[in-house]
């Protein structure tokens, strides 16, 4: 607190005596002597403006309310900037902005050099959401004082809160060079950096000021989502963890454990963190929404949309849930009302990009879509954070594909990947190549029948497998439509049983846990279908764990599908992804082990389904996939666009259409930009691989 007394009013009813006595006392550091005389004097000269104003000095140094003081001093003396001042200050320690604003700008209007006034009624603007008018305030008192190194910062934050990103930056290095040790500076450049997509400085930027600070929660917390950003989730649960020991209570802390482990794919942990943060904050809507998403991925859409209602509840302008209120409800096929809810998140929010983004991902594009294009490119004229800007850019591609305006959708496709690599995650070719020796290795032919005798005799289990993009979610949903089946979606369970799978022994463990987890999702249903494209990797220990069960791996023409992968905006698939030479080298590796489980597993375990020959002859490809997991035919299967299901795949929206081949050699609209894809033509003949 700023409060100061200097003046003596002397036409005051009490001495110069006696109020210069006070003065001293306070001066002195002696404020409650100061308040006991005050209060005395004050009972003979009940309006005497300058002994309230020095009793609420003398409170106000104690810790004491001095709000009923400072507000009778302006009363008494409504000409003095200080008494308006000590009330504007007061109100601002207490976060009552509006009353603050207005006491701040009387004594700025009395005294328009006071800078410490400028400081708070700007501090008081930010406060209230006006950060454009609080930057001239801040910039006219470090005209005044250009040492100030604390409005140096709040200008920088003034500057965070209209994306003037470097702006913002300027802002905190100078105000650095006036405190070089100033933890909370150092974790707000961190905050902006990482915005600007620079995540390695702003990681140096979060672990000086952990050094400096090394129990600061709140850079423990940043410091954490930067590392997640990196691609370093692992590295980011102790720093989490450490907060939490720190601030058991803290929600927000839980939250970010919850958030990276979901995104390790550690999802019955995120739920249980989750749970647990709404233990401790009932109405922390962050919470809520998280484990709706969690308990999405988990494949319980009603529980999820009870979450994210919660959310809403809470605070029915959270734009975050009713975008995702949206996603559950295309996740059912009601895309009319999910583009409601986007619609209505941009209506409340016309700066959030993941509803333009959404829009777009549900529905096929159109040259009527102009509000559409104009309000999504405008805001992408505007600064915006890393993750806004390349769902953004995605968005833009997808409506100019769909428009065939393809030199436009390249360009904003290509910059939404350069923009992801950003985020510093790595494709370590020779990992993976060591990783495919690895398995082949493993699982050659001799292995494999030593295996298959440990291995569990359920066919319940129906593996579709191959790369992203290569219709994996159509097969799913084709034979999800038969009675007999359900369809569990990608279940997320072989990756980690390979890596524990050392020498063999845990197969009969890893069968029964896996059957396990989807009888508690499949009820009776005679046949239950895992289509996690990835698994392609496991077919063998698949096979292994389970020699009586089907094995559909989908194939579809090699640029086709890397084109289709680079253009979608994945979650987590990897970084391969955001580059087309590295998409090559995947494609191949894919090819390479696809390869051996051709030469090694029983042709009788293994059906092989050319995308483009399933759209040209849907139903005798329906009818012989039926004949090959052991099931009569059902005409339902033709109509799978009518089937009533959840599906939170990539592909819900082109599932809930009747086969079209609109998607067969688009890559041609591309040639001129994907040479690194074009050895994969060569892949056209290989015998047994690709079907044209």
């Amino acid at each position: 607190m700023r409060c100061i007394v200097t003046t003596v009013n002397r036409a005051s009813p009490p001495s110069t005596h006696d109020i210069g006595a006070l003065v001293a006392l306070v001066n002195q550091d002696r404020a409650s002597e100061a308040e006991h005389k005050a209060r005395a004097l004050l009972a003979l000269h009940p309006d005497a403006g300058m002994l309230w104003k020095i009793l609420s000095v003398a409170l106000l140094r104690q810790g004491k309310d001095a709000l009923q003081a400072l507000r009778r001093t302006t009363e008494l003396m409504p000409r003095d900037a200080e008494a308006h001042g000590n009330l504007g200050a007061a109100l601002h320690d207490r976060c009552e902005w509006t009353e603050a604003l207005v006491s701040l700008r009387q004594a700025l209007a009395l005294q328009p050099l006071n800078g410490e006034a400028m400081v708070d009624a700007a501090n008081a603007l930010r406060a209230l959401g006006r950060a454009g008018e609080a930057v001239p305030l801040y910039q006219r008192a470090l005209q005044l004082e250009p040492r100030d190194a604390e409005a140096r910062n709040n200008l920088g934050n003034a500057f965070l809160e209209l994306h003037q990103y470097d702006e913002a930056v300027s802002c905190y290095r100078e105000a650095l060079a006036q405190r070089p040790g100033d933890a909370r500076v150092l974790r707000n450049l961190g905050n902006t950096l990482r915005q600007l997509g620079r995540l390695d400085e702003a990681a140096a930027s979060y672990q000086q000021a952990l050094r400096l600070d090394p129990d600061s929660v709140d850079t423990l917390n940043t410091l954490g989502n930067v590392l997640r950003d990196l691609g370093a989730r692992r590295e980011s649960v102790p720093l989490y963890a450490r907060a939490i020991e720190l601030d058991p209570v803290r929600a927000e802390s839980h939250c970010n454990l919850g958030t990276v482990l979901f995104e390790m794919r550690r999802v019955d942990e995120a739920v249980a963190i989750f749970r647990k943060a709404l233990a401790l904050a009932p109405d922390y809507a962050p919470a809520h929404l998280n484990l709706g998403l969690a308990l999405r991925q988990q494949r319980r859409p009603d529980e999820a949309e009870i979450s994210c209602r919660a959310a809403l509840a809470i605070d029915p302008h959270y734009v975050e849930a009713l975008v995702f209120l949206g996603e559950l409800r295309a996740d059912r096929g009601q895309f009319a009302e999910a583009e409601a809810l986007f619609q209505r998140a941009i209506i409340i929010h016309p700066d959030f990009p993941i509803a333009y983004c959404s829009i777009a991902t549900h529905r096929k594009m159109t040259d009527a879509d102009t509000d559409w294009l104009r309000g999504a490119e405008a805001l992408l004229a505007q600064p915006l954070a890393l993750s806004g800007e390349i769902s953004l850019r995605y968005a833009l591609g997808k409506y100019f594909d769909d428009t065939r305006r393809y030199d436009e959708a390249f360009g904003h496709y290509h910059r939404a990947n350069e923009l992801t690599k950003r985020y510093g995650a790595k494709y370590n070719r020779a990992k993976l190549t060591e990783r495919v020796d690895q398995i082949i290795r493993r699982f050659d032919a001799p292995s494999l029948q030593v295996f298959e005798a440990q291995g569990s005799s359920s066919e319940l289990p129906i593996f579709i497998v191959g790369m992203p993009r290569s219709g994996t979610s159509l097969v799913e949903q084709i034979l999800a439509s038969h009675p007999a089946v359900f369809g569990a979606g990608e279940v997320i369970f072989w990756n980690a049983a390979y890596d524990a799978n050392r020498n063999g022994a845990e197969l009969p463990a890893l069968s029964r846990q896996y059957l396990e987890l989807l009888q508690s999702v499949s009820g009776a249903a005679r046949r239950v279908v895992d289509k996690l494209p990835a698994n392609f990797q496991y077919a063998g220990m698949i096979h292994a764990a389970f020699p009586q069960a089907c094995i559909i791996h989908m194939q579809r023409h090699p640029i086709d599908t890397c084109l289709s992968i680079y253009f979608q905006n994945f979650f987590n698939i990897g970084p391969y992804a955001n580059d087309l030479d590295n998409l090559a080298h995947f494609y191949g590796e894919y090819v390479r082990i696809t390869d051996h489980w051709r030469a090694v597993l029983p042709a009788s375990r293994l059906l092989e389904v050319p995308y483009e020959a399933l759209i040209e002859d849907q139903e005798g490809w329906t009818r012989r996939m039926l004949d090959f997991v052991g099931l009569p035919w059902d005409p339902r299967c033709l109509d799978f666009q009518q089937t009533d299901r959840v599906v939170i795949t990539a592909s819900k929206w082109q599932v809930r259409q009747k086969i079209y081949s609109a998607s067969r050699g688009r890559w041609t609209n591309y040639a001129k930009y994907i040479e690194p894809l074009n050895g994969l033509l060569k892949r056209e003949s290989h015998a047994g691989h690709f079907a044209r």
